[in-house]
């Protein structure tokens, strides 16, 4: 594999010019025979890891999740009381995620219709985004659905999510004028401070980051990766990232869930 540095980065972006400046990615899509789980990037050890139930730490919020899935909370009644005491209802229902809601016609991903679940059918308050909580629901909830391919539908009323979704992917932005094709589409395989570039699809998250030393949303790494290219991040759980979110699910259509993942 070539070695891609942090200077070759750099030169990338100075070659494009300043902010949204020079040639926009071209909007290409990847290949089934090459489509590869971010997985497959990962060193043999934490592959390994996120292969052990019981090695791997995202199984933590996996267990605090069902705990939860159960729970009554005062008078409301449980996720259980509608969708089975092991979640059975849900079956690769996280395969199909974001999805648009048909009573408010608007895009959600899995935190979203957990939240909605919440007001709607429990009496109870969203849980904040990323809080302890609601990873844990995602995660379990996510989680019945190891294994399921991912399959999202971007037509009728979500296509216009979808787009946006997508010029968010080829746009270029930040200081270093990078769009995520560039390195996800482009550059997958090569080496970037000693990490291998995968190819940037979400199948795994929530994900337990060994950099975070605990386990975030996806939203969370769309905002790290506007960060590291000296972009402003939209707060976590945007409708941007939200739709960026199907962007990607459909970009990994075919690949299996399989969160918790282990990542760098």
């Amino acid at each position: 594999m070539r070695s891609l540095g942090a200077a070759a980065l750099l030169l990338l972006a100075a070659c494009s010019g300043s902010r949204g400046e020079g040639p926009a990615p071209e909007r290409t899509t990847l290949p089934d025979e090459v489509k590869q789980t971010g997985t497959a990037f990962l060193q043999p050890e934490t592959r390994a890891l996120q292969e052990d139930d019981f090695a791997n730490p995202g199984m933590l919020w996996v267990d605090r999740g069902r705990s939860l899935f159960r729970e009554t909370i005062g008078q409301s009644k449980s996720c259980a009381a509608c969708h089975g005491e092991d979640g059975s209802e849900l079956d690769a229902a996280a395969s199909h995620y974001p999805q648009v809601d048909e009573e408010s016609g608007e895009l959600v991903n899995l935190e979203g219709r957990i939240n909605l679940c919440r007001t709607r059918h429990q009496g109870l308050e969203p849980l904040d985004y990323e809080s302890d909580p609601l990873l844990a629901l995602t995660t379990y909830v996510a989680h019945l659905s190891e294994g399921a391919p991912m399959s999202v539908d971007v037509s009728g009323a979500a296509a216009p999510y979808y787009e946006q979704g997508q010029d968010y992917f080829f746009t270029k932005r930040g200081q270093f004028n990078l769009a995520c094709s560039q390195c996800h589409n482009e550059h997958w395989g090569e080496k970037l401070r000693g990490d291998t570039i995968s190819q940037g699809h979400g199948n795994s998250f929530p994900a337990y980051r060994l950099e975070w030393q605990t386990l975030g949303s996806l939203h969370r790494r769309l905002s790290d990766c506007d960060a590291g290219v000296r972009a402003e991040p939209y707060p976590l759980g945007s409708d941007i990232y939200t739709a960026v979110e199907l962007y990607l699910a459909k970009r990994a259509e075919g690949l299996p869930v399989e969160t918790p993942g282990i990542r760098r």
